[in-house]
């Protein structure tokens, strides 16, 4: 019995695409946002609460957190 195209194991076609190297700006940019998240924090510890933005107080904090967040996500996609 002859082989089709149909019954041919898709394994480089399919998986091509998930094994793909990330683009060259993805690394930089999740780096970015772990050390900007981090730069948010320190710098509000270190003013005071002055910085970043005074009238959010300590949501500061959560905005920072939430900034390095999205860096340690990217992380899981990373390869």
């Amino acid at each position: 019995m002859a082989r089709t195209k149909s019954s041919k194991p898709a394994t480089a076609e399919s998986t091509s695409r998930e094994d793909a190297p990330n683009p060259v700006w993805f690394k930089p940019v999740m780096f970015g946002f772990m050390l900007i998240g981090l730069a948010w924090i320190i710098v509000f510890y270190v003013s005071q609460g002055a910085f970043p933005i005074a009238e959010l107080g300590s949501w500061n904090i959560l905005i920072g957190f939430g900034i390095a967040f999205i860096g340690f996500l990217m992380t899981t996609r990373w390869r």
